[in-house]
């Protein structure tokens, strides 16, 4: 069979390819030929990081999946059953966000139509737009097992999801409280660190004087303690001053209380190790209700805890008639203005620091006071650690390692409820006699620290199925809470939620999950305590972490910056396998500086293939396909050469492949096949094939050449290679993607 003239066409040969592929079922590693060996030791599953509903293809994914269909085309082709599970997630926040923004062109809101009708436009939304990413990793050529295709919010995930939640309350592991968390004034609801994102912003640092209260440490030089701020509104609701008790200039002063200005409380001076002596003057002003470390020390001091700022981004009724109502923006300059009217502020520096904004909606993070629910981390980071440390869990490059382990020796109680209406709704009951709404600020005070299990008189139920009956007033019909989960909460669940039991059976524990670094702590390391915690065994044996994509100056890709590549045009301009060559090239490690040329490297070598299988196809349409093989005589130095070069290059691409350094193992099969296959052997061969002693030996050894190639290049660039291997085998030997090749011996 020959190919097609002229150069190779992707746009007549992807589309038709894999629909072959699809069809034939092997996606499914049910379905599989040849699988070598019993159990689970043939196994070879990996978890696709579930791209959001919302989302459409970005370069990180491209990158990310491009890698790792090479991992599971090179095991699919080695005999293992090779198991990809996709899936989407439902992307609590961002997908509010976008229908909501849909709704808002229309002139209502999600409160016009309420919960059940605004949940009922978020499936339609669903249905309409969900699906784009997925049918995009298709023209990128994923082989993904679609018919296990997962959604979070699937009927049997959601169940999961519903259990799993039961059972950390059912062990001790959950509980309800009021503490200071990020939330968004605009999407209304609080946020996790993912949830984030941190700019530069230039400001000033105020330096405020509060007068000490005891008159006998009055003197000339020490009648304040001087603290600095960036945010003068939160003063009003101070509740300390808390020192260094190592730093000499005022460990003498703990124990002592200064007056509040403005406000005219007196408020304690505490000392504690977390403050920053370098930091201003080494004193700072404690507002436990508005930011998070004020929130710790307030807990090991004891302190009250008073809400200034509300939910709307507004100063509450407690900071006095003059602010009541204002913007916290606004309640600023005028904070600044009185202490200046009142010879408390003692200078202005210019400051520049880092600000948390809503990654959504780009408002600007608010830390208060909020009720949530919290899953208890100490034991549960405990086990994570133990299975990193004892290598039950391999994390890829080694130093990715360091950053997993630092996070779960210093990890907080998990926030895992949201104030969203789209999401998994907890499976949480409340009488209606006390109905569910946030503690006072007295509750925080009394709150047992975050560890704690919250105000222990609160009227509420955990049970996956609603109760029959109130066991508290025994009348009334029991409300559900309006929370739902952390989108994360559910997506730790991934390796397993959702699946049947058969599955779980067959296909867990998985082999491998491949992730960027900034979800190593919020998914992988979630993951893997979640599976400890249900499956009794870690999810995944090894991790590897990918670099990050950055344009060619070494900027973030950003569709809002306008810094975004849409890989989707590279797809369409230039083909599947020219872009995927471009990505594997460049994912060296290290942190990827997109260079296009790569592009124009890999559309040079497809044509180069393309034009060689032509020439052996055309040299050797006489050759018998069972000839075909490694039980090659060579006749010539030159076929003893590519021979030897050929079997010492198989060696070192399996090793390349089993650590994961896919760039290398892509450039040294580049070198082999322009260099040593067409630049020296089909040179050497044109002279052979015009020997009749040689011929014969010369045209097998083309095939034979060309054959071993296309299965070592296909995990990288398949439809090319399932496309020659289709006109070079005449259609005999079915797909390569699942031809069966001996592992080398290492």
């Amino acid at each position: 069979m020959n190919l097609p003239e002229g150069p190779y066409e992707p746009k007549a040969t992807e589309a038709k390819i894999y629909e072959r592929w699809e069809s034939s079922g092997f996606f499914n590693p049910d379905n599989l030929p040849h699988v070598k060996g019993q159990g689970s030791n043939v196994n070879y599953v990996v978890y696709m990081p579930l791209p959001n509903v919302t989302g459409s293809l970005h370069m990180g994914h491209a990158l990310q999946n491009s890698l790792q269909d090479a991992l599971v085309r090179y095991w699919r082709m080695r005999g293992r059953k090779a198991l990809w599970l996709p899936g989407t997630d439902h992307a609590g926040i961002g997908t509010q966000y976008v229908v909501e923004k849909a709704l808002k062109k229309e002139g209502i809101s999600r409160f016009d139509l309420g919960r059940e009708k605004f949940i009922e436009r978020v499936w339609e939304w669903k249905k309409e737009y969900g699906g784009i990413i997925l049918r995009q990793l298709r023209q990128l050529g994923v082989s993904a097992d679609w018919s296990r295709e997962r959604f979070t919010m699937d009927d049997a995930y959601a169940a999961d999801v519903r259990s799993a939640f039961v059972h950390y309350e059912e062990k001790g592991l959950l509980y309800r409280g009021l503490r200071t968390v990020n939330w968004c004034t605009r999407c209304d609801t609080t946020l996790s660190e993912l949830e984030l994102e941190y700019e530069d912003e230039k400001t000033n640092l105020w330096y405020f004087k509060y007068p000490l209260k005891d008159e006998r440490e009055k003197t000339e030089e020490k009648r304040y303690i001087v603290v600095a701020t960036t945010r003068p509104e939160t003063m009003l609701g101070d509740t300390a001053v808390a020192v260094n008790p190592k730093d000499e200039r005022w460990k003498k002063f703990i124990g002592k209380a200064v007056m509040l200005p403005i406000q005219n409380r007196e408020i304690p001076i505490v000392g504690d190790d977390m403050v920053e002596t370098e930091f201003g003057t080494g004193a700072v002003k404690v507002t436990p209700a508005h930011d998070t470390a004020d929130f710790e020390i307030s807990q090991r001091h004891k302190l009250p805890s008073l809400q200034v700022i509300d939910t709307r981004g507004k100063m509450t009724k407690k900071t006095g008639a003059e602010f009541e109502g204002l913007k916290a923006a606004d309640a600023r300059g005028k904070v600044v203005e009185k202490m200046k009217e009142l010879g408390l502020l003692e200078k202005t520096e210019e400051y520049e620091h880092r600000i948390a904004k809503c990654a959504r909606c780009g408002h600007a993070i608010e830390p208060i006071p909020s009720t949530q629910w919290f899953v208890k981390m100490d034991k549960l980071a405990e086990r994570t650690r133990n299975a990193i440390t004892k290598g039950e869990v391999k994390i890829h490059p080694e130093n990715f390692e360091r950053t997993a382990l630092a996070w779960l020796e210093n990890v907080r109680d998990w926030t895992v409820s949201r104030q969203l209406w789209w999401g998994h709704r907890l499976p949480v009951w409340f009488c209606k006699s006390q109905p569910e709404g946030n503690m006072n600020d007295e509750a925080l005070h009394l709150h047992q620290g975050f560890g704690g299990q919250g105000i222990s008189n609160e009227r509420y139920v955990v049970s996956v199925e609603k109760p029959k009956a109130c066991p508290f007033c025994k009348e009334c019909e029991m409300t559900q809470s309006e929370d739902v989960l952390d989108t994360w909460f559910s997506s730790a669940l991934w390796p397993f939620a959702g699946l049947s039991e058969s599955d779980k059976k067959k296909y867990y524990p998985g082999t491998m999950l491949m992730t960027a670094r900034d979800i190593i702590n919020l998914w992988i390391s979630r993951m893997i305590f979640s599976g400890l915690e249900f499956m009794g065994a870690v999810p995944f044996r090894d991790v590897f972490v990918h670099g990050t994509i950055l344009t060619k100056d070494g900027k973030r890709m950003s569709k809002s910056m306008g810094t975004g590549i849409d890989p989707v045009r590279y797809l369409e301009a230039h083909g599947a396998d020219a872009t995927r060559f471009a990505l594997v090239w460049q994912a060296n490690g290290q942190d990827i500086r997109w260079d296009e040329t790569a592009l124009t490297g890999g559309k040079k070598f497809l044509n180069k293939l393309w034009n060689a299988a032509k020439f052996v196809l055309m040299n050797t349409k006489d050759l018998k396909l069972e000839t075909v093989n490694s039980e090659i005589g060579a006749g010539t130095e030159a076929d003893e050469k590519l021979l030897s070069t050929l079997s010492a290059v198989k060696l070192t691409h399996e090793e390349l492949m089993r650590n994961f350094e896919f760039s290398e193992a892509l450039k040294g099969l580049y070198d082999f096949f322009w260099h040593d296959f067409c630049d020296i052997y089909i040179e050497a061969a044109k002279v052979q094939l015009e020997n009749a002693n040689e011929k014969e030996a010369t045209e097998r050894i083309l095939r034979y050449a060309l054959l071993e190639s296309l299965i070592l290049l296909h995990p990288f660039i398949p439809f090319i290679t399932e496309e020659i291997y289709g006109a070079l085998t005449d259609g005999g030997e079915g797909l390569l993607m699942v031809r069966q090749v001996k592992e080398q011996q290492q």
